[in-house]
């Protein structure tokens, strides 16, 4: 390898670790590139109607492949090739990422010149033929339903005062295990969404897609205590029509409910350790092993493809034959 093909390597190396370690770290791309990343995001917010956190990874990711393009010596997005791309997501394999990153960012990747060609920015698209290793789905940790049951409990006893904080704590509990919504659409959720007297949620999920979920009793007394007895004492005039607040009168932070998640399921002994996430992933276990229909729980929790939701009947397996093993005679 002559000289400047070892310094432009190592220079590539570098910029991958920087640019993928931290995504929202300055960046020195050309202005032309600049311009393309940007309008890619606005393509994912505006007309893909993705998340913010969705649009902040795919940027970050794309910053990245752009920085890798810049640092070899090109600043037009038209000679961004497969072998680039190759390039680019070896880099990344050499700097140590997971399998579950690495297939996150040739997803990005893959938009990202998808976009592009549609912009007429590319004459063809190199992307279609990048392939990443497919990451490795573990079986999420999931609540029995004795544990949940334990921490439901917990969490309204500490309600028991009607501290608004605790009112605010044990609905959130309670609404997040009896819906398996996510965290974020909790957090997103308005009082006009409640539907009380029918027990539905109207919640707005990935995609900017509406559904409605329904939720059961204990989350609904849980639910009344926190809107007549909780939410009038953090109410401030910029508080709008959030569900829930937090201790200043704004809508609450998805970080406060992560943490009383953590909080909440620590206090129970043996459980394993969760957030909101692993709540959702115990709702629809529960509801699976309940007799819910497949289809039914792919509607509940707002997934796109019923083969997200297949996850979950493995779960239900690995618990059938674990209970198997543990209680047959001739196990």
């Amino acid at each position: 390898m002559g000289a400047w093909r070892c310094l432009t390597w190592h220079r590539r190396e570098r910029s991958v670790r920087r640019v993928s370690e931290d995504p929202s770290a300055p960046d020195s791309l050309p202005d032309a590139l600049t311009v393309h990343r940007e309008r890619f995001a606005a393509h994912l917010r505006s007309v893909r109607g993705l998340s913010p956190h969705t649009v902040r990874a795919y940027r970050g990711d794309v910053t990245a492949l752009l920085q890798y393009l810049a640092d070899g010596g090109r600043d037009d997005l038209a000679e961004l090739d497969l072998p680039l791309l190759r390039g680019w997501l070896g880099a990344q394999h050499r700097s140590g990422h997971r399998r579950s990153t690495m297939a996150r960012r040739a997803a990005a990747a893959r938009a990202f010149t998808a976009w592009a060609t549609r912009a007429g920015v590319l004459a063809s698209d190199p992307g279609w033929r990048l392939v990443a290793p497919r990451p490795q789905r573990a079986l999420p940790a999931v609540l029995h339903p004795q544990q949940a049951a334990a921490a439901l409990h917990a969490a309204h006893r500490g309600a028991a005062e009607a501290d608004p904080m605790a009112l605010r704590d044990h609905a959130a509990v309670e609404l997040l295990y009896a819906t398996g919504i996510r965290v974020a659409e909790l957090c997103g959720l308005d009082l006009g969404d409640v539907d009380s007297p029918r027990r539905l949620l109207r919640v707005l999920g990935k995609g900017a897609k509406e559904r409605a979920v329904p939720y059961g009793l204990p989350a609904q007394r849980a639910l009344l205590r926190w809107l007549e007895q909780g939410r009038p004492a953090l109410a401030q005039p910029h508080s709008a029509a959030a569900l829930f607040l937090g201790a200043r009168g704004g809508r609450v932070d998805q970080r406060i409910i992560r943490t009383v998640v953590h909080d909440t399921v620590g206090a129970v002994p043996g459980a394993p350790d969760m957030g909101p996430h692993g709540l959702r992933h115990s709702a629809a276990t529960h509801l699976l092993e309940g007799g819910a229909d497949l289809r039914a729980v792919q509607e509940l929790l707002g997934h796109a493809t019923l083969a997200t939701t297949q996850l979950y009947t493995h779960v239900t397996v690995e618990r059938l034959k674990a209970i198997h093993d543990r209680s047959h005679p001739r196990s």
